[in-house]
């Protein structure tokens, strides 16, 4: 989808990003798919009609995402930075959301930006949960040195689930997509039990990081739920790589 008339409305570039959106596949997030794509539409007209690239996008949604995460290790935890964490977070993410669709407007992305784009985001997932390891270490008062471990763990779930669903799809690609994603309708329920694996959710959590303790239990929660959901995603990606391998 190429606007080539530059002088198009902000409005009516909105409505045709609207129109051109990708098919939001059964049981994705929520707050990825209802909220942050949506702001991300209108961040992308506006860095559409300012003559940004794709990769300037991707710039901005880096800058804002890890200078959040200097926050969380660099500035003693309060109500009010918990809640700046929370934005500058958000913000980088719906950045995120942009560059793709800034890329669509422009008549398409290229490797180089997709590249960029999962780099970006594979150091942001490691770097946030080192963040809060940093953080842990250097202000809270844990009442055992073993909850430092919580964080640690979680950047290996984080790691190994971004890396699993991005070699999924190359290797499909590879595959002539053989074995594409064929997801069954999802209940309501279990949409809602996935509401922890949503990055959108996670970056939430951190309006709670003026309490630490409060901080800990909630996020820790999010690890275990994090944790279920990848031991319960690699045998079934597994088995469809095998299936994959059957079809080629």
């Amino acid at each position: 989808m190429t606007i080539d008339d530059s002088s198009t409305s902000y409005g009516e570039i909105v409505r045709r990003l609207a129109g051109a959106q990708k098919v939001s596949l059964p049981g994705s997030p929520p707050y990825s798919v209802y909220v942050n794509r949506k702001v991300g539409r209108l961040i992308a007209a506006w860095a559409y009609r300012a003559g940004l690239t794709p990769n300037a996008v991707t710039a901005v949604s880096a800058t804002l995402t890890f200078a959040g995460i200097l926050c969380i290790a660099l500035v003693p935890p309060a109500p009010w930075t918990g809640i700046l964490v929370w934005l500058l977070l958000a913000l980088g993410y719906a950045f995120d959301s942009a560059d793709g669709q800034v890329a669509r407007l422009r008549g398409g992305g290229s490797p180089a930006g997709e590249w960029l784009d999962h780099v970006v985001d594979a150091a942001k997932l490691s770097s946030l949960h080192i963040a809060v390891a940093i953080a842990m270490f250097r202000f809270f008062a844990l009442p055992s040195a073993w909850w430092l471990l919580l964080p640690l763990l979680y950047t290996v779930v984080s790691a190994v689930t971004f890396f699993g669903m991005i070699l999924n799809d190359l290797l499909r690609q590879a595959r002539g997509g053989g074995a594409a994603r064929r997801p069954g309708a999802r209940s309501a329920a279990h949409t809602i039990l996935l509401l922890p694996t949503d990055y959108g959710i996670l970056c939430l959590v951190f309006v709670l990081l003026g309490w630490p303790m409060v901080f800990t239990i909630a996020y820790g929660l999010f690890f275990i739920a994090n944790l279920g959901a990848l031991a319960l995603a690699l045998p079934r990606w597994f088995g469809q790589m095998k299936q994959l391998g059957k079809e080629s």
